[in-house]
């Protein structure tokens, strides 16, 4: 059974085009300095460095994707600035609180600043917006995080790192179906999401072709997502024995708490968008306990890399880096490799980088934190393979 999944995986990798992807207070927008919970290092001269920028939530209640993008990259830029090396980067974050205005504002002050190369947009709405920017004005973008497909559509320069989200809904239904994890499924999803959406529409189309049954499939939208009662009464009252949650952490977390309160214990499964639940403020890991999901990043690997980058991130955050934290630093070092192969300088013109990112990355191979032979086509979506995790005492373990 292992076998036979591992090479559904495998296949699918190959067409792989899995967000979503703390509080704090207020931004003032200008995320290059130091601050109490986002420390980077001193900036190299000017001129000197390739300037590197990027929007996400810093504040709000997606606070956790942005935060940790920004981290996981600021610890890339740091290490190899520190190298000494021919390629040294100025990063500089700004502050969109998962709106997709904020965030093509966001994108002007860091255009205005000299952004040369862009790691796009932490989540998909607000990077659907800046990558019309990024496209217009000829700035190469890759996303560590933002999975829709409108994201990259009819942009030849705008990159991801992360899992698109079709990929991450059928990769999902073929997990379940090859682990005989339910035998009725109900699925609770975002409508006004396209994140949820995606991965929903995939769900179901390939759940049908494996022949999983679907008895439940409800909904929910911004200004009625605190109250899931009617969702999970369906879903309790057609019998599901697995719920699979297309969503982000935010919802999910209520879904399982209130869950728990009317004494319905499913089997649950989620996708990447739930990276981040156990280190929500107020939300009780036990909760959680049993919660399955595909992520490309597993904090508790025990590769030289990936101890060094989590020990790293500990020390200085206090917390487990999740898979946005790991993307964005996959999303600086795969930048490192291209621009030294492209033999770029930092006094190139954001077009001129622009041409040579695109050869690069649709010729090249890297190997990451959060995969290990990772392609692109010339659509920007990236090849790698999911991994299964399960949540075990408030931490996430490998289920493969």
């Amino acid at each position: 059974m292992k076998k036979k999944f591992l090479s559904l995986m495998l296949a699918m990798a190959m067409v792989l085009g899995l967000a979503a992807c703390g509080g704090q207070e207020e931004s003032t927008g200008d995320t290059s300095g130091d601050t109490a919970d986002n420390t980077a290092s001193e900036a190299p001269a000017e001129g000197t460095a390739f300037k590197l920028g990027g929007t996400g939530p810093l504040t709000g209640g997606a606070a956790i994707y942005g935060n940790a993008a920004y981290r996981g990259a600021q610890i890339a830029v740091d290490e190899i600035n520190a190298e000494g090396g021919a390629i040294q980067f100025d990063l500089r974050y700004e502050d969109d609180q998962h709106d997709a205005e904020k965030a093509v504002n966001a994108y002007n002050i860091l255009k205005d600043w000299g952004m040369q190369i862009s790691l796009g947009s932490v989540t998909s709405k607000p990077c659907e917006a800046t990558a019309a920017e990024t496209y217009a004005d000829r700035i190469f973008a890759l996303t560590p995080s933002a999975s829709s497909t409108a994201t990259t559509e009819g942009k030849d320069n705008m990159f991801q790192m992360c899992f698109m989200d079709p990929n991450q809904g059928s990769a999902s239904a073929q997990y379940i179906s090859e682990k005989g994890l339910g035998s009725k499924i109900a699925i609770i999803w975002k409508n006004d999401d396209v994140y949820s959406k995606g991965i929903h529409d995939t769900f179901v189309d390939e759940a049908a072709a494996l022949g999983l049954e679907i008895v439940s499939d409800t909904t929910f939208a911004d200004g009625n997502d605190t109250d899931f009662s009617v969702q999970l009464t369906d879903a309790q009252n057609n019998g599901a024995d697995l719920v699979f949650l297309p969503m982000y952490y935010q919802p999910a977390s209520l879904i399982l708490s209130q869950a728990s309160a009317k004494g319905y214990a499913p089997k649950w499964f989620g996708v990447d968008g739930m990276d981040g639940i156990l280190t929500m403020e107020g939300f009780d890991p036990a909760l959680a306990e049993g919660v399955m999901l595909l992520t490309p990043f597993n904090a508790d690997a025990t590769d030289d890399k990936t101890v060094a980058f989590v020990t790293e991130y500990q020390e200085r955050y206090g917390e487990t880096p999740n898979q946005f934290a790991a993307d964005a630093y996959d999303c600086v070092y795969a930048y490192k490799q291209a621009l030294e192969a492209a033999g770029a300088t930092p006094d190139m013109s954001a077009e001129e980088l622009c041409d040579l990112m695109i050869q690069q990355f649709t010729s090249m191979t890297f190997n990451g934190l959060t995969g290990e032979n990772m392609t692109w086509d010339a659509t920007g979506a990236v090849s790698k393979s999911p991994k299964g995790m399960v949540i075990e005492n408030g931490a996430y373990v490998g289920l493969d």
